[in-house]
């Protein structure tokens, strides 16, 4: 690798932060090439600012840095959001669940300000990396409850008889707004967009235990401060069309207040030419490559080769970017 000519706001590899919740199992490792010394591996936070598990440059002039550390002392990398806020308002997970998540949910930005000490709240959305047959996830309830249905469906251990569960297939979107309802269930393997925040109200947890024999807490008063009692409809998956350009193909997957997620497919393998990628951006890019591998050169003569699993942080205005390969990525604006 080489940066003689490198700019200063050249794209540059991220190392990710792990976490050993004890429903995670082996598959970041195994399919996603990530050499980290825990176990389980549950998550990975690829691109993350946030101070539970900051990411860390990988490659280039800020090679070791946390992103937190790169980011103050560059609030230029990131754009209109720089200009607006000065902090990265997202964060980029992989999950693997090798059993089912905690029935949790999350609250909004105003409740998370007056009683999370000024902490963001949580809009997330999931993309289905894999699945097992016949894995689901919880979505809400089947029908409209109250704080005290609620209440006495956990007295009595009966609450899974009020979540819908939605069969999850390979290539899914979902969004989940603050006050859902939600747990993503066994066997599926999954990309996490979400603001940049660590708050989760665990509601339900099937009465399991730590490693050290404890249960794992819950968070039932703030939960039912939160919740959404209505009936959720079903989720549908978003209209998706396909829009080509020369070597690559991009598919639009979600947009929200908080960010917009596209699906790319980049496929120059067998020419000579190069796709361009995030060039002159007024915003901070991230590229998490999920399948397939590849090589980007920057506009400052960098060149970083990446394989499924690699993130990719590109600062605000990065200009002049090709990618040689044939890889699949979830592009992130925010």
């Amino acid at each position: 690798m080489t940066n003689r000519s490198m700019t200063s706001n050249d794209p540059f590899l991220l190392k990710s932060a792990g976490k050993d919740y004890l429903w995670g199992g082996r598959r970041l490792k195994e399919d996603f090439s990530k050499e980290l010394d825990i176990n389980p591996l549950a998550e990975t936070w690829e691109c993350s600012v946030h101070p539970d598990g900051p990411s860390v440059a990988a490659s280039g002039r800020h090679k070791g840095k946390t992103l937190d550390i790169i980011l103050g002392e560059h609030p230029e990398y990131l754009g209109y959001h720089g200009r607006r806020n000065g902090t990265l308002p997202v964060l980029v997970k992989l999950i693997d669940a090798r059993e089912d998540l905690s029935v949790q949910v999350h609250p909004d930005d105003a409740y998370a300000m007056e009683h999370e000490n000024g902490s963001l709240g949580k809009t997330e959305m999931w993309y289905v990396l894999d699945a097992e047959k016949d894995s689901k996830l919880v979505y809400g309830f089947r029908q409209d409850v109250s704080r005290e249905i609620i209440k006495g469906s956990l007295r009595d251990g009966t609450v899974e008889d009020l979540l819908q569960k939605i069969p999850v297939c390979k290539n899914n979107v979902f969004l989940i707004e603050p006050g859902t309802v939600h747990a993503i269930g066994s066997g599926i393997l999954l990309a996490e967009i979400q603001e940049s925040s660590n708050l989760t109200y665990r509601l339900y947890d099937y009465g399991r235990k730590d490693v050290l024999g404890r249960q794992r807490p819950l968070h039932i008063g703030k939960a039912l401060d939160v919740l959404n009692y209505r009936q959720s409809g079903r989720p549908r998956q978003p209209m998706r069309v396909l829009n080509y350009r020369r070597g690559c193909a991009s598919e639009l997957l979600c947009r929200c207040r908080y960010f917009q997620v596209e699906r790319l497919l980049f496929n120059t393998a067998q020419t000579r030419e190069m796709a361009a990628v995030a060039t002159g951006s007024s915003s901070c890019q991230i590229y998490l490559c999920i399948g397939g591998c590849g090589t980007l050169f920057t506009g400052g003569g960098d060149v970083i080769p990446f394989i499924k699993g690699d993130c990719i942080f590109f600062p605000a205005d990065s200009a002049g970017n090709r990618l040689h390969g044939k890889a699949q990525i979830l592009k992130i604006i925010c």
